[in-house]
């Protein structure tokens, strides 16, 4: 039998443990990397400014955010590789990682580029800047056109990478990123009402709305988005979606919004917030693993996560 002393000393651990966790996940960031490529034409430069200004003050208002938007004449390659150089600096582990482009995007049938100021960026120039910022979790949102052409070289474990395009020869310019944007601020995408919108939830949203658009104009659709987030394989439509497929973008929080955004300001608050964001990518990435766990190993630890998540959220409404 353990002695009295050597159980206080486990307990002290658990606790130290308990605390790390809960400072370490409270410290998390995430950081906001926005680029509106090169227009072109008037009309489109307005459209592409336009939406990366919304995203920059949809991002703004997140607390823990760190963001840059790149938008005209500050939108080249060279400034792109400088944002990305600063943020591979100053993030960590635990902060997330949302990449989003904005414009147009070219593809010749074996390499990608993305449409900037001067000389383009390669979607294996991008992948590469990603791979030097140390954060575990990453998101790549690919709003242009032929954007299809660019997930074979961004994708990799732990980075979800959503594109406008099913293939690199869908190029005639997209409507997918204003329906993204849209989707960062519209109550109705935050579909299992956890007061947060997660990255397959705004997919989702903005894949119905890119559908209706070109339905309502009368138009064959040009554009049919997809994403990957299992860092190997083919992107997928929601439709297609099996296995793991969905899990990361489950997990992946681009905002929040309503009280958890609040709740957020509140340093009272913002712990527990943080706690009960962590449980529930916990339950989603049990669901996600029960085909491979013994189903009572599966059920204790989906119960004691219930119970737990219940238990901040008492807290929470206090």
């Amino acid at each position: 039998m353990r002695s009295s002393c050597q159980l206080l000393v486990a307990g002290c651990q658990l606790v130290a443990a308990w605390l790390l966790l809960v400072v370490g996940t409270a410290r998390a960031a995430t950081f906001y990397v926005t680029v509106a490529g090169l227009g072109g034409e008037p009309d489109y430069e307005q459209r592409f400014t336009g939406n990366a200004t919304d995203l920059d003050k949809i991002y703004k208002s997140t607390v823990g955010a760190h963001v840059y938007t790149l938008t005209g004449k500050q939108s080249t390659k060279a400034k792109l590789t400088d944002v990305m150089s600063e943020v591979a600096r100053e993030a960590k582990p635990e902060d997330d990682l949302v990449v989003t482009l904005i414009g147009h995007g070219s593809f010749d049938g074996t390499e990608y580029k993305f449409n900037l100021v001067g000389p383009d960026m390669t979607a294996a120039e991008l992948a590469a800047l990603c791979d030097k910022v140390p954060t575990k979790r990453q998101l790549i949102v690919d709003t242009t056109s032929a954007s299809g052409g660019a997930v074979p070289a961004l994708e990799r474990p732990g980075r979800a990478v959503i594109v406008a395009t099913k293939t690199g020869t869908e190029k005639n310019a997209t409507v997918f990123s204003r329906y993204w944007v849209e989707a960062l601020e519209d109550p109705l995408a935050d579909t299992d009402k956890s007061e947060s919108i997660s990255a397959l939830e705004a997919f989702a949203y903005a894949d119905k709305k890119t559908a209706e658009f070109y339905t309502s104009q009368k138009r064959l659709a040009t554009e049919h988005p997809e994403f990957e987030d299992t860092g190997k394989g083919e992107a997928v439509r929601i439709g297609q979606m099996e296995g793991r497929q969905g899990g990361l973008m489950t997990t992946f929080t681009v905002v929040r919004i309503g009280t958890a955004q609040t709740a957020m300001n509140d340093p009272a608050k913002r712990d527990l917030m943080a706690k009960k964001e962590e449980l529930e990518q916990k339950i989603d990435g049990l669901k996600y693993q029960k085909a491979a766990m013994e189903p009572g190993e599966y059920k204790k630890e989906l119960t004691a996560a219930l119970v737990e998540l219940a238990q901040v959220q008492q807290e929470l409404d206090k």
